[in-house]
């Protein structure tokens, strides 16, 4: 990262490690304190994870994170940086914390005496620590906001690999050095991204922008993604073992409705290079592969986008090396990455020139000031090339974008007229009324 470095953040770093020490031996000691003084403490371990060996070398990886918790304060460019990830490590405290309490768990291995350096670490180690604070993982949960901490700033070779290699040992070292069993470790990631999704680096605060939707059609959506993560929640912890996976899709889907309830299209985090953040990534996987696949599955006997007029096509979202063909693309889907590749553009062209994202939440009609300026990129990139309006299907959200420019450019006289030319492009393009609404409004502005 070129930018240069705001003044005084040394400063800031020393004032949030003296925060955050304390805090976390007082909290994590709290927890374990309480957790001794129960006597129905339970456990969660599959009987695989017998065959785990105990490695003794690696408490040196386990207790580099220490040090590497430290380190990570020296690597932030601004204020902002700063205090988010300061944040997100505050905030990964206080979840993981509150889990303990609520829902103590015993390690059950029984490590046998090691002697030596590695012995010595693990005297220190169980000198503070008891077999309770298992799920989710601090550790690994630090770990995951730590490792995206330096893998953004990390990044000549080979001090990348290196890095990303320790941040990986470290992470089994959790397992191997007995300290914990397997279901820490997801249920720790997860928490994790979920701190990195409530503070990220860059960009708006999820809830920024937050505000309780009022349209039916939201709400409905809403209220059927709340069923399913409750239904995939309840499967997980009521049957248990490997069911437990269902944890995670149950998440992602808890926070799509999050997002159609009250966060709207930015709660996705998709960012100006039309890529969701890592958070985002990891937490809405499991929603984001079953999108994806929707999108293959509706559009596979019309994969193609369609020209609609003067070199303005209408598409499905583009994967990885399929926009190369377009001077830019103007993408109104929230909830997936857009592969913009700009390949067969020119050299200077960048992406911030070449892609304009618009995003808006599936199957709710964009807002007409939106389309509005979806429309006047269209037009922007147009003379620069042919251009991609998409969305997931290419079927209703970048069709109603593309029915706003040609109002806009004059090219159609009315949302009827419009509609009826991109019909003819693309036969299978669903504008529902509330779609023809929101285009009628924008057109009663010109």
């Amino acid at each position: 990262m070129n930018e240069p470095r705001e003044p005084g953040l040394i400063r800031r770093g020393v004032c949030w490690l003296l925060l955050l020490g304390p805090l976390f031996f007082l909290s994590y000691g709290l927890a374990n304190d309480r957790a001794a003084a129960r006597s129905d403490i339970g456990s969660l371990v599959f009987a695989w994870e017998r065959h785990v060996p105990l490695w003794p070398w690696t408490i040196l990886p386990y207790w580099s994170i220490d040090l590497l918790y430290g380190l990570s304060f020296l690597l932030p460019r601004t204020r902002r940086e700063m205090d988010r990830h300061a944040l997100a490590l505050l905030t990964v405290q206080l979840l993981c914390v509150t889990c303990f309490l609520l829902w103590p768990l015993r390690f059950t291995f029984e490590r046998p005496v090691l002697d030596g350096l590695f012995g010595w670490g693990f005297d220190v180690l169980m000198g503070f620590d008891k077999p309770y604070n298992q799920a989710p993982s601090l550790h690994i949960a630090l770990l995951v906001v730590i490792w995206t901490m330096f893998a953004r700033h990390v990044q000549r070779q080979p001090w990348r690999w290196l890095m990303h290699g320790w941040m990986a040992l470290i992470g089994v070292s959790v397992l191997t050095t007995w300290q914990h069993h397997f279901i820490d470790l997801p249920s720790g990631a997860l928490a994790g991204f979920l701190c990195l999704w409530l503070w990220p680096a860059e960009g708006k605060l999820p809830w920024q922008d937050a505000r309780l939707a009022r349209d039916a059609k939201r709400c409905r959506l809403s209220l059927c993604y709340a069923l399913g993560a409750g239904a995939c929640l309840g499967l997980a912890f009521i049957l248990g073992g490997a069911a437990l996976w269902l944890a995670w899709p149950g998440l992602a889907l808890a926070l799509v409705a999050l997002n159609y309830a009250v966060l709207g299209a930015g709660g996705f985090q998709k960012g100006a290079d039309g890529q969701l953040s890592n958070a985002a990534r990891w937490l809405f996987a499991p929603y984001l592969i079953g999108a994806w696949i929707n999108s293959r599955w509706w559009t596979r006997k019309h994969p193609q986008a369609d020209e609609v007029s003067d070199g303005v096509y209408l598409g499905r979202i583009p994967g990885h090396g399929e926009a190369s063909r377009f001077a830019g693309i103007v993408d109104l889907c929230a909830e997936l990455p857009c592969g913009w590749s700009h390949a067969g553009a020119d050299a200077g062209k960048t992406a911030s020139t070449g892609y304009q994202g618009f995003a808006c939440l599936d199957l709710v009609a964009p807002e007409s000031a939106l389309l509005s300026q979806a429309a006047h990129a269209i037009e922007r990139l147009r003379e620069e090339g042919p251009v991609l309006v998409c969305c997931a299907l290419g079927y209703s959200r970048s069709a109603s974008a593309v029915a706003a420019w040609l109002m806009q450019s004059g090219r159609c006289s009315d949302a009827d007229q419009a509609e009826r030319l991109i019909r003819l492009a693309r036969p299978g393009i669903v504008l529902h009324p509330a779609h023809r609404q929101v285009l009628q409004r924008l057109g009663a502005l010109r």
